[in-house]
């Protein structure tokens, strides 16, 4: 859902944008966001059911000329509820079907947290950080112009799940920097400023951690956008043929 807003005041600032003047000072002309992940993207865990997305709309409003949330689902109330947030899902399960999403929606800029269900129900805990590697990788083969933000995951109130999250957002900015030394407009979100008493349940944030969310991936668009890594238009590839995806998942 594509929503056209009013034109802001040009920014004063020129040049280098840095800390509040980087998050406050910044346009572009099309900004189409895909929140890439699963319950948390979702919503699950927040009053409304939006989630971080939420509050991210309303920071959004007024730095692009066309704003539009996009996925196939839909969920929270908030202006634009589309996202890719899939209750339970696992990494493999986004990577099976980013590829047939990204064509038919076409963002410029994709929001990945994903993670947490493997780690919870130590599901290939090892492997995790491979398989979000190849899910990225999946993303700037099927369009090198995207720009894509990878955020470490929010922390578990399990212990047991705590321990795998902290060694698993370790290995982000690694796998991070790898991509972008190639060239992709790949970047580092830290959600580090959630703590355990930001969440809900063992694993999703409540209102205030999902507003710490939105800082941080505000903060993240607003620094793509000052580095002009964010095209008005993506190429996207399309899909190839494949088998079905599966969509079998674990937990909420």
């Amino acid at each position: 859902m594509a929503v056209s807003l009013t034109a802001v005041a040009a920014s004063s600032a020129s040049g280098g944008h840095a800390g509040t003047d980087r998050a406050r000072d910044w346009d572009v002309p099309r900004l189409a966001v895909m929140p890439l992940g699963d319950s948390i993207t979702h919503g699950v865990g927040s009053s409304n059911g939006s989630g971080y997305r939420g509050p991210l709309w309303d920071r959004l409003t007024g730095h692009a000329g066309t704003l539009d949330f996009v996925g196939s689902e839909r969920s929270g109330r908030l202006s634009d509820p589309d996202n890719e947030g899939h209750p339970g899902w696992e990494i493999e399960n986004l990577s099976a079907n980013i590829g047939t999403w990204l064509p038919a929606a076409r963002p410029n800029v994709v929001l990945v947290h994903i993670g947490t269900n493997d780690l919870h129900y130590n599901h290939g805990v090892d492997t995790a950080p491979d398989r979000l590697g190849a899910l990225i990788d999946k993303i700037t083969s099927a369009a090198p112009d995207m720009t894509v933000l990878v955020s470490s995951l929010v922390p578990s109130a399990d212990p047991r799940t705590r321990n795998r999250v902290d060694a698993f957002n370790t290995a982000i900015p690694k796998l991070v920097a790898e991509r972008r030394d190639r060239g992709f407009h790949v970047g580092y979100v830290d959600m580090g400023r959630l703590t355990q008493r930001d969440l809900i349940d063992k694993l999703h944030p409540n209102d205030t951690g999902f507003t710490k969310m939105t800082e941080a991936f505000s903060d993240g668009i607003a620094r793509a956008a000052a580095d002009g890594w964010i095209r008005q238009q993506v190429d996207v590839r399309p899909a190839p043929p494949s088998k079905a995806s599966p969509d079998t998942h674990r937990g909420r």
